[in-house]
């Protein structure tokens, strides 16, 4: 999820839960205004019976039955509103409802106190706007009440309060007309004003989310590209033909789009110098190692000849020693001067490769003749072993390839004492080519199987000092760079003292 959509989905989320918010609130303020309404009726309908009739309790006593009638004569405030009259244990005397209570039946008497307190106390009316008590009919949930405290003519010092004037005023949820008019109210102007504001708001929400994510997405855009296209000569000024007034301003994304493409500038100016310092290396080992190979092939030459002219004479034995040992360096020396000359070229943008769909097979086989005398000179065995499945089929060129397969053998016959063996194997699997040479040699130690085909390391050295390039730690190196040409991959698996085995993958034609 992209951070655009993620911020639009946070707003609507808080848009949403803003609604909510603001439609309970509505709710409860509706409903606190209604029981706030419904008290100041409630107590101010009391206060109006007591100024009228302030011997309730006498009354009561001198007719039970009929006192009842005459609570209900008074209740014209509420229908559905019960009057009690109480006494000051909270046990219902009389009541104008239509549930019998149980004999000796009490209401809590926190409520009653509280709501009798604040009909004399200022103070106290401000600490409890509305009061929630019992419903002796409706046990089971809170309704507003109201109560006045009511005294005997003679009033005793132990008992100040005698009873009380108990009013139940009923809204178990809103009666229709509340409820209609909460709903005419919500759905009029406060619904108009919530909608107007959720709007604005939403259009304020989007108006910031596309002036924070387009110039991110602008930048994204430009750091992709970077990555996409690298610092190619089409690249960087591709970015800077953004007009620079697309780019003016003095805000957070200004400043790092102008730090990104500085930035840019910078490591394109580098990048610059590091492919022309590149460029004088390979031309620079490229013109060397073609200047030194006539010269060491001329000295390979002379030396050849001096030891073949002291071949016979005895007296010469010494310097027929010392012409072997030159003409042994010169030999090195002449192979890693093509070595480099080698790598320099494959190294070249420019080098093209010249494939040809052949089956590997075939092509191995002839490789393992062609070294299979030296091999057995050196008392190693030398095997081909075709894989089941498959033909090896890809499309390589010739020579690279034999080239690789070449120093591949000539290192594992150099490492690979007398009785060892080496075997060249080919198989298809997966779709690829998987060329192996594997030699039961000297192996190579685990730290060092990681640089391997580095150029220059040699990891193995417990045999003479190399007769090639290869030992110079450019075989193996030449070996991966022509499978990367091909667009394979190549891997090593050693152990000391059990051997060497490198894999090639190649893809299949």
């Amino acid at each position: 999820m992209t951070v655009r959509a993620r911020l639009a989905l946070a707003v609507l989320l808080a848009g949403l839960l803003t609604t909510a918010g603001v439609l309970a609130t509505l709710a409860l303020a509706f409903q606190r205004v209604e029981h706030e309404s419904a008290y100041v009726r409630a107590d101010a309908f009391l206060g109006r019976v007591l100024a009228q009739y302030d011997n309730l309790l006498e009354v009561h006593a001198r007719n039970p039955e009929g006192f009842k009638q005459f609570l209900s004569s008074l209740l014209l405030f509420e229908p559905d509103s019960q009057l009690y009259l109480l006494a000051a244990d909270g046990t219902v005397l009389a009541h104008t409802g239509q549930v019998v209570l149980p004999p000796g039946f009490k209401v809590a008497l926190e409520p009653v106190r509280q709501s009798a307190a604040a009909a004399v106390d200022a103070q106290a009316r401000k600490l409890a706007p509305y009061v929630m008590g019992d419903d002796p009919e409706h046990m089971d949930a809170d309704t507003v009440v109201a109560a006045r405290a009511l005294q005997q003519r003679l009033i005793r010092a132990a008992e100040p309060v005698a009873g009380y004037l108990y009013l139940v005023f009923r809204k178990q949820g809103l009666p229709g007309a509340s409820q209609a008019l909460f709903h005419s109210s919500l759905a009029g102007p406060a619904l108009v004003v919530v909608a107007v504001l959720i709007v604005l708001g939403s259009a304020l929400a989007a108006w910031i989310i596309g002036a924070v994510t387009r110039p991110l997405r602008v930048i994204s855009d430009e750091v992709a590209a970077a990555s996409r296209d690298g610092f190619t000569a089409a690249a960087v000024p591709r970015l800077a033909a953004v007009p620079t007034e697309k780019l003016a301003g003095d805000d957070e994304f200004s400043r790092l789009r102008q730090g990104f493409r500085a930035l840019l500038a910078t490591l394109r100016t580098q990048w610059d110098a590091l492919q022309l310092m590149d460029r004088f290396r390979r031309e620079g080992v490229s013109n060397l190692s073609h200047d030194l190979r006539s010269p060491l092939t001329a000295t390979v030459a002379c030396l050849e000849t001096l030891e073949q002219r002291w071949a016979g004479d005895g007296r010469r034995d010494d310097d027929r020693h010392l012409v072997q040992v030159a003409l042994r360096n010169t030999r090195n020396a002449a192979g890693l001067v093509r070595s480099l000359g080698d790598l320099a070229l494959l190294d070249e943008p420019e080098f093209k490769l010249e494939p040809m769909r052949l089956d590997l097979a075939e092509v191995l086989d002839d490789i393992a003749l062609r070294f299979g005398q030296r091999a057995a000179q050196q008392g190693v065995a030398l095997r081909f072993e075709p894989q089941g499945g498959e033909a090896a089929v890809a499309a390589v060129d010739v020579e690279l390839f034999e080239r690789a397969v070449a120093n591949l053998l000539d290192n594992a016959l150099k490492f690979t004492p007398a009785g060892g063996q080496v075997v060249l194997r080919a198989g298809c699997a997966n779709g690829q080519v998987q060329v192996a040479v594997a030699d039961s040699g000297v192996g190579v130690a685990a730290d060092a199987l990681p640089h391997l085909f580095d150029r220059h390391y040699r990891a193995r050295s417990s045999v003479e000092p190399a007769t090639s390039d290869e030992g110079k730690g450019l075989g193996l190196a030449i070996v991966k760079r022509i499978v990367e040409l091909h667009g394979g991959s190549v891997e090593v698996s050693s152990a000391p003292g059990q051997g060497t085995t490198v894999r090639m993958f190649l893809p299949a034609a």
